[in-house]
C-alpha cells in the first residue's frame, strides 16, 4: 500500500461497473498467483474477467455492459 497516502484521499477506488483503482506503490496477485508491482501513479486492475492483460484492464468491461432496459 502507499507509504504515505493523503488524509480523506483514497488509494483504492472500485469504479462502478469498471476496474479498480489502486493509486500509489501496491503489490497485485493474479489468480496464478503471480506477483505484479505497480508501476503507475494509478493504477487500473481488472474485474471484468475479460481482460486479455490482466490483472490490468483493457477496458474490455465497456463492450460487457448489460444492454439498458427500455
Amino acid at each position: 500500500m502507499s507509504e504515505n497516502p493523503e488524509p480523506g484521499r483514497p488509494d483504492v477506488i472500485f469504479c462502478p461497473n469498471g476496474p479498480m483503482l489502486l493509486r500509489g506503490d501496491h503489490v497485485v496477485r493474479d489468480e496464478d498467483g503471480d506477483d505484479h508491482r505497480t508501476t503507475r501513479p494509478v493504477s487500473a486492475v481488472c474485474r471484468c474477467g475479460g481482460s486479455k492483460i490482466k490483472p490490468w484492464c483493457d477496458g474490455t468491461h465497456k463492450a460487457m455492459r448489460k444492454p439498458s432496459r427500455d
